[in-house]
């Protein structure tokens, strides 16, 4: 059950979730509560500073709250030593950020297998050569992220995670380095990931247009979550954000 809905097992949840880091002048995330239901897609929006990357990290198991509790199903994850959250990240979790994160001494195919190959599964060449032909770089396989543009390298790191086939995608600012065009082209895979795959996207952005393609979200103020926003479209998004942000 849910601990926030009281219905099915969501993808993830944070529940009570506070954070504050040595020297800051008060806590990062403040009694922080989300639900991320299974098969959709959610922004978390805010201004600089307000808590998202952390919550992001939070939720993903890159760090531990102070207080509160994170859920990968009906996994929590604040019970779990580093051992047993490494596991987890690389069995059950995807990333994509902003910077791309691929090696650069591998090739794209490279790349994408890496993942699979950390978790201990043998990537079947077609499987990975799928992933890489979904997001339309079958045919530079063989490149290296240097031979690679913005876009085509932040798509090998969206084929990295197909490849994978994660329960919860965390995106931190997908198209943060990427020109308009080819960000639109990026949040199009991710929301594929959600309505083909049935996969979980949770994505930090400030692009309402990124935000848009979301089912919901929710928007962030010195670590608190103040409002959330269901079915967005631009023009709703972009209201939101004037109200907030002025």
């Amino acid at each position: 059950m849910s601990l926030l809905s009281g219905t099915t097992v969501s993808a993830a949840q944070l529940v009570s979730v506070s954070k504050t880091y040595p020297g800051s002048p008060g806590p990062v995330l403040h009694n922080a509560s989300m639900d991320f239901p299974t098969g959709t897609m959610t922004a978390v929006m805010g201004p600089s500073g307000s808590g998202k990357t952390t919550l992001l990290h939070c939720a993903a198991g890159l760090d531990r709250p102070d207080t509160g509790r994170v859920l990968l199903g009906d996994t929590d994850l604040t019970a779990c030593d580093e051992s047993a959250l490494t596991e987890l990240r690389r069995r059950r979790i995807g990333f994509v950020f902003q910077q791309f994160n691929l090696l650069p001494m591998l090739t794209a195919y490279e790349n994408v297998a890496l993942p699979l190959r950390l978790a201990g599964r043998h990537p079947k060449r077609a499987d990975v050569l799928g992933a890489l032909d979904r997001v339309g770089l079958k045919d530079i396989s063989g490149r290296r992220p240097a031979q690679l543009s913005g876009g085509q390298q932040q798509r090998v790191a969206i084929a990295r995670t197909i490849a994978a086939g994660p329960e919860v995608v965390f995106a931190d600012e997908p198209t943060g380095s990427l020109d308009r065009a080819t960000g639109r082209q990026v949040i199009a895979l991710l929301r594929d990931l959600v309505d083909r795959d049935g996969g979980t996207v949770i994505m930090v952005t400030h692009d309402p247009v990124a935000a848009a393609a979301a089912d919901r979200a929710y928007y962030l103020v010195d670590g608190r979550v103040v409002d959330e926003l269901h079915h967005p479209d631009v023009e709703r998004v972009t209201a939101w954000l004037t109200r907030w942000e002025n």
